[in-house]
């Protein structure tokens, strides 16, 4: 017989296969220094776009929507509308209008429109936004809901629900006619604000009884529990009335309500017409156009203002 011979094939086959399950373990522990793992590790990654800023500071045509606030009512003459004093595009340099300040006079002039209406409530808001859509401004303001408050009692005020699918709907129908439109909301004043402004002036209490928010206004030397119970409900309300404005103003991304920045301010008598005191005088329409400019330019939203 032949003597056997060692298989001098089985250590290099061992060590193939040796080599073979390291190189496994290694891939599968991914640490190879200068492989592909750690070159994608290391390669820097593309920054992402910033998005287009939705708000523009600078719109270059206004229309405004609103009620008697907006039409200067009572800031001129007695039971009229002023429209050349009114806050959003009055032409008056004295009280310049926020239309006055974006748009300049000749601007003003040409790309500006008031399509506010005295004693309009939020039901009234669809109407007016059907017709501002129809000029396709780059920017609407609103000012509405001291009317849905101020009524004969407190049981004929807007309940909140209504007042707040009334605005869905006028920003709806905005959006159809002019989706690219911004929208400048003004809170709903402090009515009981005027209420203590003006409710120690003899010759207001005597325009009051003319009827004028009875709701609020009636009996304004009256500070029994009921009065005072009754001129709560109306500003608790009001209060309500913002918050609905401000929740239907966020769905949109071309919408900015002022924060409560209206309802914050504190109108003195100097503030008010001295022909009612309770719209606001010449003095108080310019302060709303310095709280609409100052919303409308701020890069970022309005803050709520301090309690």
């Amino acid at each position: 017989m032949r003597e056997s011979r060692p298989d001098r094939r089985r250590p290099r086959a061992a060590a193939t296969l040796a080599a073979g399950v390291l190189f496994c373990l290694t891939a599968l522990s991914g640490c190879s220094a200068g492989g592909a793992d750690a070159a994608s590790r290391t390669e820097p990654r593309p920054a992402s776009p910033r998005p287009t800023p939705v708000w523009d500071p600078s719109p270059a045509s206004i229309a405004a929507v609103g009620d008697s606030i907006t039409r200067g009512f009572d800031a001129c003459t007695l039971l009229a509308d002023c429209p050349e004093v009114s806050w959003a595009t009055g032409t008056d340099t004295g009280v310049n209008s926020l239309a006055l300040r974006l748009l300049g006079a000749p601007g003003a002039a040409e790309r500006s429109w008031n399509l506010a209406r005295s004693g309009a409530r939020m039901d009234d808001l669809p109407a007016q936004m059907e017709q501002a859509a129809a000029e396709k401004p780059e920017l609407v303001t609103v000012m509405v809901g001291a009317n849905d408050a101020c009524r004969d009692s407190t049981e004929l005020m807007t309940p909140v629900a209504r007042f707040k699918a009334d605005f869905q709907a006028a920003m709806d129908t905005l959006r159809a006619g002019a989706p690219k439109a911004q929208v400048y909301v003004a809170s709903v004043p402090d009515l009981k604000r005027l209420w203590s402004a003006g409710k120690d002036n003899p010759l207001g209490k005597e325009i009051w009884k003319l009827g004028i928010c009875a709701s609020m206004l009636a009996d304004p030397d009256d500070l029994s529990p009921t009065a005072e119970h009754r001129r709560s409900l109306v500003r608790e309300r009001v209060v309500a009335y913002n918050e609905a404005l401000k929740e239907v103003c966020a769905r949109d991304t071309r919408c900015r309500y002022d924060g409560g920045a209206v309802f914050g301010f504190s109108f003195g008598t100097g503030q008010l017409s001295p022909l009612d005191f309770f719209h606001p005088s010449k003095d108080g329409q310019r302060r709303l156009a310095e709280i609409a400019y100052r919303q409308v330019t701020s890069a970022e939203p309005p803050a709520p203002p301090r309690a």
